[in-house]
C-alpha cells in the first residue's frame, strides 16, 4: 500500500500525523495482556456459572463477544505494524489474536493491505469491501442476478450471514494468491491450531460450556464486526470516484467515517470508530488514534455516524454516480416512477 506523500498536500498530512505514529511496548503489552485475561477469566465464570445459574452464564456472552472484538481490533494492529515495534512479535501475536477471532493473519494482512490500498476506488472494488453496485450496473444486470444481489446486500443476510461467511469463508486460500505462499501456510496452520483447540475444549470442559463460552459470543462478535465494517464506508455521502480521480487522503477522510460511541464501547472497539484517522495513517496505534483526532481540526469536519444513522445505513445498498452518494432500492425505484411520470 502507498500513501501520496510527494505531494505537498501528502507532505503535509505526513506532517500531521508524524507525532503519532509508532507502537509503546508498554502501552501495547498492557491492552494485550488485560484483554487477553479478562478473555480468560469471563470464559471461565462462563464455564462455571453454566451448571450454577444458566441466566449469569449467558449474561457474559455479551462482555466476552466484546472481548472478542478487541482482541480482533489488537491482532489488526498488529496487521499494520502498529502494534509492537518487532515484526516478528507482531506476527507471532496476530497468530494467537488471529486464532481467537477465527483468522488466518497472514492472509488477513494481506487483504486487509489492499482494502486499505483501493477503499472507495470505483475500479479497484473487491477487497475486503461490502459487494458494492452502481445503479447503472445493477440495472444492466439480469433480474436473476439483481434478486440475488439485493439479497446479498439485504441487512438480514449481511448481519445474520456475515459471521457464517467469516467463519466458514476464511478458512480456505483466498484469490489470487499463490498455492505456496506465506498466506496458505497461515490459513492452513491457523485451521489447525482451532481444530485441536476446539477438540481439547470439548474434551475438557464439554460441549456446553464451548458453545456458551465461545461459540455465541463469537457470532455475536463477529456480526458486530461486520456492522462496524459496514458503517466505517457505507453511508450516504460517501467517497467512491473512479480510479483516475481517486486520492488516497481523500478517500481517508471522505469515504471513512467517525462513528461515535459511547466509552464503554470506544473501549471495546479499541477505538477503530476513528476510522478516518486510521485510514489516513494506519500506523497510528489504537490507543493514539483518539489523540490524533483531537489535536487536528481537519479530522473533526469527516463524515459521522451514530448508532442509530449506521443501523439506518443498511438500506444503502447502490452507488448512484449522478448523485454521487449511496441509495437505497426504495430510493431507485421512486427515481425510475419520477422519470416515468416525467
Amino acid at each position: 500500500m502507498t500513501q501520496d506523500t510527494a505531494s505537498p498536500r501528502g507532505a503535509e498530512w505526513r506532517r500531521a500525523v508524524e507525532p503519532y505514529i509508532g507502537p509503546n511496548a508498554r502501552r501495547a503489552s498492557f491492552q494485550l495482556l488485560t484483554t487477553l485475561g479478562l478473555l480468560a477469566a469471563a470464559m471461565w465464570a462462563a464455564h462455571l456459572l453454566q451448571t450454577r445459574s444458566l441466566t449469569l452464564a449467558l449474561l457474559l456472552i455479551l462482555p466476552i463477544a466484546g472481548l472478542l472484538v478487541r482482541t480482533f481490533v489488537l491482532m489488526h494492529d498488529c496487521a499494520h505494524g502498529s502494534f509492537f515495534a518487532s515484526r516478528r512479535v507482531n506476527d507471532v501475536v496476530g497468530f494467537i489474536t488471529g486464532v481467537l477471532t477465527l483468522t488466518p493473519f497472514a492472509q488477513w494482512r494481506r487483504d486487509h493491505a489492499l482494502h486499505h490500498a483501493s477503499s472507495g476506488d470505483l475500479d479497484r472494488r473487491g477487497h475486503g469491501d461490502i459487494p458494492t453496485l452502481t445503479v447503472r450496473e445493477y440495472l444492466a444486470k439480469s433480474p436473476r442476478a439483481r434478486m440475488i444481489y439485493r439479497t446479498v446486500r439485504h441487512p438480514a443476510s449481511l448481519l445474520l450471514g456475515g459471521p457464517v461467511h467469516l467463519a466458514i469463508g476464511q478458512r480456505f486460500r483466498g484469490k489470487g494468491v499463490a498455492t505456496k505462499s506465506p498466506q496458505v501456510t497461515s490459513v492452513w496452520a491457523t485451521n489447525a491450531v482451532i481444530a485441536l483447540g476446539l477438540a481439547v475444549a470439548f474434551l475438557l470442559v464439554g460441549w456446553k460450556t464451548v458453545v456458551l463460552a465461545y461459540l455465541a459470543p463469537y457470532y455475536l462478535a463477529a456480526l458486530a464486526g461486520v456492522w462496524l465494517f459496514y458503517v466505517q464506508h457505507q453511508f450516504e455521502d460517501a467517497y467512491w470516484t473512479a480510479h483516475g480521480e481517486w486520492d488516497y487522503v481523500e478517500a481517508a477522510l471522505r469515504g471513512s467515517s467517525h462513528l461515535l460511541l459511547p466509552p464503554v464501547l470506544r473501549w471495546f472497539t479499541g477505538n477503530i470508530g476513528l476510522h478516518h484517522v486510521h485510514h489516513v495513517a494506519p500506523r497510528i496505534p489504537n490507543y493514539r488514534l483518539q489523540q490524533c483526532h483531537d489535536e487536528n481540526a481537519t479530522f473533526q469536519h469527516s463524515p459521522t455516524v451514530t448508532l442509530r444513522s449506521g443501523t439506518a445505513a443498511l438500506r444503502l445498498a447502490l452507488w448512484d454516480e449522478d448523485r454521487g452518494r449511496l441509495i437505497g432500492f426504495r430510493e431507485l425505484s421512486a427515481i425510475a416512477g419520477t422519470q416515468r411520470q416525467s
